[in-house]
């Protein structure tokens, strides 16, 4: 998924030329002739894939100050560049207060702009991160900063936001690597305690001796070894929110002191004469089943009760098949940045391949698959071979490709045609006749993730030879490493003895020993 670059500028020869240097780079490229068709752009729907703007300053319709203004307006981390034939320094100093990124004088070779906007896109993806970073350490994260627009997850945005208006005690519920905190801390970045204390307690990582210190804290020389005074979570979290993560893990005494404190909304801390009134919203998460575990004994009935009053159940990500691209880019952009790799998106076939993967880790396994090929990525595009541990897990063959000899170097569909031309950009797109067959088309494994079987697999493989070489059935046998007879008993067997050629048909010789075994 490669970057879009929007160029705005009147002039259709520079466009072409800002196109086609654009384009060699492996950016998709969006052109507009003025200033107002670039703000329409920018503000229509196909607004939200456009990753830079690369601005002419001098233009009859509008001016490139005027956009920058505008655009600001609306879209104030959009990176821009700066590109006119009047270069000066009231015209730069200008262009930098509007907002711009940078400011190139024409002409600007093809490699200048190339590197000012990639420094001007990494850039753009870690003041995100940063803006990001700093809003999750204030506390303040909304629904709108978290990545996932499918179906699924605009349910959970939609129950969150709801949740979020009143002190409700919420349930988040789903498997490990969902991103259960992310939800907990956007419920309170979107209710009145937003900017509040934020604390987070992994119940299942607590030592058993401490528990109730870390819990409800304990006074000064209550037990050995308490040499100062310890406030515990929920004096820290007071008029904020108490995130309780694994909250099955819990043990069952201390299950009775939470339910006391949730009742009461009073804390004792060890060794204390008196309890300590607390404004605590609580919000609790598990990977567990604890319905089951409450009829199990595990867990306290009415203390489930008393955490289940709100569910909200985050679907694991092989649910929600719509978010893994998105999530994937945000990785890609933000890992990249932080790298100082050139990676800018996936091929076709990479992208096939992370989307049909079930992620059982979920986003947490994606977010670190992700680092890790961008990390060993050579070049600007993640492949296939990138991902070694995930292509064998599919059965793909995650070899390097070898590259199809040519005269010519591969031409982007951005440069093979004008704008407008639809047939020509088609024709673009249309892999060579001389291509090999993508070796991705077989996988060891069926959509619900289990392994297929050997006859099916087998029975695949040999259409697929067959298909390749044209039902030639002695070519066929001999690229298998069987022999022909032992093929026609297959294809007998696998229902396939209608793809063999005439010309290759099996002589009365073939089919007594096919018969014969």
């Amino acid at each position: 998924m490669a970057q879009t670059i929007l160029i705005v500028d009147d002039d259709p020869v520079q466009r072409r030329l800002l196109e086609a240097a654009i384009g060699r780079a492996g950016m998709n490229v969006v052109t507009a002739p003025g200033g107002q068709p670039a703000l329409d752009l920018v503000h229509g729907p196909r607004g939200e894939q456009i990753n830079l703007m690369l601005l002419d300053l001098v233009m009859p319709d509008m001016d490139g100050l005027t956009v920058l203004s505008k655009l600001r307006a609306t879209h104030p981390d959009m990176p821009v560049i700066v590109l006119t034939a009047k270069g000066g320094i009231d015209s730069a100093v200008d262009a930098m207060r509007a907002g711009a990124s940078d400011f190139l004088v024409k002409p600007a070779s093809p490699e200048r702009i190339t590197v000012s906007i990639r420094n001007a896109l990494k850039i753009g993806t870690l003041s995100g991160e940063v803006t990001r970073l700093k809003k999750k350490t204030e506390n303040r994260l909304v629904f709108e900063d978290l990545i996932g627009k499918s179906g699924e997850m605009r349910q959970v945005v939609r129950l969150g936001q709801r949740a979020a208006q009143s002190t409700i005690p919420i349930l988040v519920e789903g498997e490990s690597g969902v991103g259960k905190e992310l939800i907990a801390r956007a419920i309170q970045g979107s209710s009145d305690r937003s900017g509040k204390p934020f604390v987070t307690v992994n119940c299942g990582a607590i030592p058993e001796n401490l528990v109730e210190s870390i819990l409800f804290g304990h006074e000064k020389g209550a037990f050995t070894g308490a040499n100062d005074k310890h406030l515990g979570k929920f004096q820290e979290a007071d008029g904020g929110t108490l995130f309780l993560d694994e909250i099955g893990e819990l043990r069952l005494d201390m299950q009775v002191k939470l339910l006391r404190v949730l009742q009461e909304g009073e804390v004792d801390p060890i060794g204390s004469k008196r309890p300590v009134k607390v404004d605590v919203r609580i919000i609790s998460a598990t990977n567990r089943d604890l319905a089951e575990m409450t009829r199990e004994g595990g867990f306290r009935e009415d203390l489930y009760y008393r955490l289940n009053v709100f569910p909200i159940f985050v679907p694991p990500l092989r649910e929600r098949r719509a978010d893994v691209l998105a999530l994937a880019q945000h990785f890609i952009a933000r890992f990249s940045a932080e790298e100082n790799k050139p990676v800018s998106g996936l091929t076709p076939d990479a992208q096939t391949l992370i989307e049909t993967f079930n992620w059982p880790g979920n986003v947490r396994q994606l977010e670190n698959t992700i680092f890790r090929a961008v990390v060993l990525c050579d070049g600007d595009i993640l492949d296939v071979c990138d991902f070694p541990q995930i292509a064998a897990a599919m059965g793909v063959d995650a070899a390097p490709r070898k590259p199809v000899a040519s005269a010519q170097a591969p031409v982007h569909a951005s440069r093979a045609a004008p704008a407008g031309d639809d047939d020509a950009h088609e024709d673009a797109a249309l892999p060579a006749a001389t291509a090999p067959m993508s070796p991705y088309n077989f996988s060891a494994v069926d959509p619900a993730g289990h392994m297929r079987k050997l006859e099916e697999m087998e029975a695949e493989m040999i259409r697929m030879a067959i298909a390749r070489y044209q039902g030639h059935m002695s070519e066929v046998a001999r690229r298998l490493g069987i022999g022909r007879s032992t093929l026609y008993r297959k294809l007998k067997d696998f229902g396939l003895d209608q793809h063999a050629s005439e010309t290759d048909a099996p002589t009365e010789e073939d089919e007594r020993r096919a018969s014969a075994g």
